[in-house]
C-alpha cells in the first residue's frame, strides 16, 4: 500500500506507483513518474519531467529533476530519468538534460544498483551506468559519461564531456580533466593513471589470468612515449584476444583522437550564439 505523509505535496499530475513510501514535506511536481517501491525520506524534491524506476530509496533533501545549471538551457521540457534499486542519499542534485545535447537527447540518466552518497551533483545531460559507487561531494559536471561498476572516491571533480572507462577507480580529491581509462586507478590533480584496478576488478570476480592481461597492456601503453604504437603492440602480442583488453584499446585510441583528452568533446554541439542572450543582458 501506497504511504503519503499528510504533509507531503503530491502535484495531481504526478503519478506514483504502488508500495510508494513518501515522508513529510517532500515536493513532487507535475510530469513526475515514481515506480513501485520507491521510498522518498522527508524533504525530497522532485520536479518534472522526471522518471524514476523501482525500488529507489532517496534520502532527505534530496533535490531531482530541477532545470540545468546551463545557459544554453531554453526551458524546454528536457528530462531526468533514473532507473531502479538506486540509493540516492542526502543533498543529492540531479538535474534534467538541455535541448542541445543531441547524443543525451535532452536527457541525463542514471542507471540501475547505484549508491550515491551526501552531496553528488549530477549535472545535465551526464549519463551514469550502472552499479557504481559515488563518494560524498562527488561534481559530476555536463555531458559527462560515467560507464558501469565504475567507483569514485570523495571529492572528485570531473570536467564536462569527460567519459569515466568501466571499472575504473578514481580516488579521492582527484580532479578529472580528460577521460579515465577503463579498468584504471588515476589520481591527483593531473589524474594520473597508477595501474590496474586489480582490487576492485578482484571483487567483480575478474579471475587472475583476466587481470594480468589487463596489467600486461597497461604496462605496455604506459610505459611507452608513443601510444599509437603501443596500442599496435598490444595487438601484435595477441593481448587483443581478451575482451576487456580490447574495450581498453578501443577507448584509448577514442581517447587520443578527441579534444583535450576528451573523446566526446568532438560531438559538443552548442555554440557561443546559445549563450549570447546571457551576455547581452546588462
Amino acid at each position: 500500500m501506497t504511504k503519503i505523509h499528510p504533509l507531503a505535496c503530491i502535484d495531481p499530475k504526478a503519478e506514483i506507483g504502488r508500495d510508494v513510501a513518501i515522508g513529510a514535506f517532500c515536493s513532487v511536481g507535475a510530469g513526475v513518474r515514481i515506480g513501485d517501491g520507491c521510498i522518498l525520506h522527508e524533504r525530497v524534491s522532485i520536479q518534472g519531467p522526471t522518471t524514476i524506476g523501482a525500488r529507489n530509496t532517496i534520502f532527505p533533501c534530496a533535490v531531482l529533476g530541477a532545470a540545468p545549471q546551463d545557459l544554453k538551457y531554453r526551458g524546454g521540457p528536457t528530462r531526468l530519468v533514473i532507473g531502479d534499486d538506486n540509493i540516492i542519499r542526502e543533498h543529492v542534485t540531479m538535474h534534467r538534460g538541455t535541448e542541445v545535447d543531441r547524443e543525451s537527447g535532452g536527457t541525463t540518466r542514471v542507471g540501475n544498483n547505484n549508491l550515491v552518497m551526501v552531496g553528488t551533483h549530477v549535472a545535465h545531460d551526464a549519463t551514469v551506468g550502472n552499479h557504481i559507487i559515488i563518494a560524498n561531494n562527488v561534481l559530476i559536471a555536463g555531458h559527462v559519461v560515467i560507464e558501469d561498476y565504475a567507483n569514485l572516491g570523495g571529492a572528485v571533480a570531473i570536467n564536462h564531456f569527460c567519459t569515466l572507462g568501466r571499472y575504473a577507480f578514481v580516488t579521492g580529491m582527484t580532479r578529472v580533466t580528460k577521460d579515465v581509462p577503463p579498468f584504471s586507478i588515476v589520481e591527483g590533480y593531473e589524474c594520473t593513471v597508477r595501474g590496474v584496478n586489480a582490487k576492485g576488478l578482484a571483487r567483480w570476480k575478474f579471475d587472475e589470468d583476466a587481470i594480468s592481461r589487463l596489467t600486461g597492456a597497461f604496462r605496455m601503453v604506459f610505459g611507452s612515449s608513443n601510444m599509437d604504437a603501443a596500442l599496435s603492440e598490444v595487438e601484435r602480442d595477441g593481448l587483443i584476444a581478451d575482451e576487456s583488453v580490447r574495450y581498453f584499446v578501443e577507448f584509448m585510441r577514442r581517447r587520443g583522437a578527441g579534444v583535450h583528452g576528451r573523446s566526446r568533446e568532438r560531438k559538443r554541439s552548442d555554440k557561443p550564439a546559445d549563450r549570447a542572450a546571457f551576455y547581452g543582458n546588462r
